[in-house]
């Protein structure tokens, strides 16, 4: 049984991947995996796979080995894994909630890993992984840094897990988008700590450059030229500078 398995499935890019994955190609079923059973189960018309309904907290050690077993009861072959769950909080690291710090590493970076881990050995030659990455992990950004941080150890650990598994003919991209339409601003805004927009992007424009740029055998992928204007600065300019005009777009110097 061919399958795809889609975290953080219930809106934003996790639904959006579901919904182009199940265009672009032919599977079996395709697994979707967040919290809300209600939003999941939205997704069962809308698709040519078979929707399978996975609805659990992944934060929590039992959900994963629930997942796990289901594999193996199974015996499905996972042709596309996304890891698209997570979220953020923007302010200062000092007024943060203790749940929150402790939230974004485990679901942003933990569950990832985890995932990524309990799923390759299910996975053949040709079987992609998508991880959600942001722009954020190409830089230390002051107010949104502890987020920022679980995204660059997207980046860092896709980028190397897709050498690692280069023998296995298994791809690994990590998707860094710019700002996205998503739910996610629900969550993660608060205040006006982050004050400074400068450019919206559509979640399924994202997931479609994603898509596009997996069949090119890219490791990362950028959506929108201004994004990649901004990732090339980071390599070229100091990050002390970098910082400096992010804090000033912010109102923060």
């Amino acid at each position: 049984m061919k399958i795809a398995v889609v975290t953080g499935a219930s809106s934003g890019m996790g639904k959006d991947f579901v919904l182009q994955l199940d265009k672009d190609e032919q599977f079996d079923e395709i697994w979707v995996i967040a919290r809300r059973k209600e939003r999941l189960e939205e997704l069962v018309p809308l698709t040519n796979a078979k929707i399978r309904v996975l609805a659990c907290d992944l934060t929590l050690p039992e959900s994963i080995e629930n997942y796990e077993n289901l594999l193996n009861e199974t015996g499905a072959e996972v042709a596309v894994l996304v890891n698209a769950g997570g979220y953020g909080k923007f302010t200062s690291f000092e007024t943060m909630e203790y749940s929150d710090i402790e939230g974004m590493i485990t679901l942003n970076s933990r569950v990832l890993a985890e995932m990524t881990y309990k799923t390759i050995k299910y996975m053949k030659e040709g079987s992609r992984i998508y991880q959600l990455g942001s722009l954020s992990a190409f830089q230390p950004v002051p107010y949104i840094g502890l987020y920022g941080a679980t995204k660059a150890f997207v980046l860092s650990f896709s980028r190397a897990l897709n050498v690692e598994l280069k023998n296995r003919g298994i791809r690994v991209m990590a998707v860094c988008p710019g700002w996205v339409k998503t739910e996610f601003f629900n969550h993660a805004v608060k205040d006006d700590t982050i004050s400074y927009y400068n450019r919206y992007f559509e979640s399924a424009e994202v997931v479609e450059r994603a898509i596009r740029d997996m069949k090119k055998g890219k490791d990362v992928s950028v959506c929108g030229f201004s994004v990649r204007v901004q990732v090339l600065l980071t390599k070229l300019l100091p990050h002390k500078l970098i910082m400096y005009i992010w804090c000033k777009q912010q109102k923060k110097v």
